[in-house]
């Protein structure tokens, strides 16, 4: 039992712990500390992810490896941004309760479980550890009604998901008679004689898993949910927690079920198209913001699918740079959101952008950035990141995933291009509020690495070569 593998989680867990004792004691606000003191702890686990060892511990229950360390950094990342981004509007929204940054701890470790789950029994551990501070934080504006049905509906959907999980889980139990995944690629190492049992427990999970990163069919939650919860909470969903399921979905389909692709490939490039298409029709109409991010986010979840139904090393590889670059745009494009207020109230409106290049040049240069970077136009960040998944796709002959890929862009290009439009172009409205430092600190480095991006690919495409590649060894 090599517990000093789990270091970053156990170091998480126990942080995690202590700072609930200080919050709880003082009588006076602890907010601002809490949130530091969890943002330090983000920064301890980040560093022992780096000095972590490979191999597997607690009886083949965790795994960690160069995949997991990849992919617990972007998780860690991306949940650090959040919190930052949260601070300034928490306390303006009289939601500052030194609970919230303890909730997002807690989360983040469920995702740091899930990304080193090596047993179907870890896993759902790690699923249910971030699920439940999700629900809090969805409904963490109590007051608010829409944010109390954003937490009910996220609540109910979310057990329905853990139901499929669990449900999958047993049948591929019941089946192939274990549950860790080692032991199931052996057991699953021939086709032929693998059972429908097993096949109909594995759609199960990939259906509970689609979830989680609201993917078609199973994105019915994201746009009530995006709009009614807080909006630094929708950052936090829209980033963090998709990057643990899909590097779950990575780490059981790539590995365990890779011997059985024939199986779920099909529903992987089913759920890939519905997505795009989805997310690139449904946004049209859309006039509030996050609601178009929450169609946009499902949109980029079917391209992140289009590289896991390619697999592969140049596909799984595109499925991790996609990632890593999507949660730069996304947390920047929301920082936008958060520094949206007028007169003291928050509005997210598209056309409450508007006139914001001449109110706020430096703020709409960011969203501008953002935009064309969603959309795909070169040389921004986001123009490799489709890059990155369309060509191997081509090149496996995935023609219609990639047909499709190009006109989806091509159609949300449109709602992109509107916001920036309205932005230059319409009559402008009164200017925002002065903007925090939070949030032009987290502008400032996410829309630089959007920009610059292609002057400097070669640390992330090596890192990402080198996880993939312990992954599929």
């Amino acid at each position: 039992m090599n517990w000093t593998l789990a270091l970053p989680e156990l170091a998480l867990a126990l942080s995690g712990l202590a700072i609930l004792v200080f919050g709880v004691i003082p009588k006076r606000d602890t907010t601002f500390p809490c949130t530091m003191l969890v943002l330090g702890a983000f920064l301890l686990a980040g560093v022992l992810v780096l000095a972590q060892g490979e191999g597997t511990a607690f009886a083949g229950q965790y795994v960690a490896d160069a995949f997991s360390g990849f992919m617990k950094l972007l998780a860690l990342a991306a949940a650090a941004l959040g919190l930052l981004l949260a601070l300034d509007w928490n306390e303006k929204e009289r939601l500052s309760r030194f609970e919230f940054p303890v909730l997002v701890l807690f989360a983040t470790l469920g995702m740091m479980v899930m990304i080193s789950a090596n047993d179907l029994m870890s896993l759902y551990l790690g699923l249910e550890l971030l699920s439940l501070p999700l629900y809090v934080l969805a409904s963490f504006d109590r007051d608010n009604g829409r944010s109390a049905e954003a937490g009910l509906k996220y609540f109910v959907l979310g057990a329905l998901a853990s139901g499929l999980m669990l449900y999958g889980a047993s049948l591929v139990y019941g089946f192939a008679g274990t549950t860790n995944f080692d032991r199931l690629a052996d057991a699953l190492s021939s086709p032929q004689d693998v059972s429908n049992g097993v096949v109909v427990g594995i759609i199960f999970i990939i259906a509970a898993m689609a979830f989680k990163i609201a993917a078609v069919p199973f994105h019915m939650w994201t746009p009530d949910v995006y709009e009614g919860a807080p909006t630094p909470v929708t950052a936090f969903f829209a980033s963090a927690p998709k990057v643990a399921a899909v590097a779950l979905l990575v780490r059981i389909l790539a590995g365990p079920f890779s011997d059985v692709v024939g199986q779920w490939q099909q529903v992987i490039v089913l759920a890939s198209l519905g997505s795009m298409i989805l997310g690139a029709f449904a946004a049209i109409g859309q006039t509030n913001i996050k609601r178009l991010m929450a169609y946009s986010s499902i949109g980029h979840v079917g391209f992140t699918l289009m590289g896991l139904a390619v697999g592969g090393e140049s596909g799984l590889r595109g499925v991790l740079v996609y990632m890593a670059i999507y949660i730069a745009m996304n947390i920047g494009a929301f920082a936008v959101l958060i520094a949206m207020r007028r007169d003291g109230r928050a509005v997210e409106g598209v056309e409450d952008l508007a006139g914001l290049g001449r109110s706020d040049p430096g703020m709409a240069l960011a969203m501008a950035i953002f935009m064309f970077s969603m959309a795909g136009i070169p040389p921004l960040a986001g123009f490799f990141a489709k890059l990155y998944v369309l060509l191997p796709a081509i090149e496996q002959g995935f023609w219609l995933l990639a047909v499709v890929a190009v006109l989806c862009s091509v159609v949300s290009a449109y709602y992109y291009l509107r916001i920036v439009k309205v932005m230059y172009f319409d009559a402008a409205k009164p200017g925002f509020d002065a903007r925090p430092t939070g949030v032009s600190v987290v502008l400032a480095g996410t829309g630089a690495f959007t920009l610059f991006f292609f002057l400097f690919p070669a640390p992330l495409l090596a890192a990402a070569r080198q996880a993939v590649a312990a992954l599929i060894g």
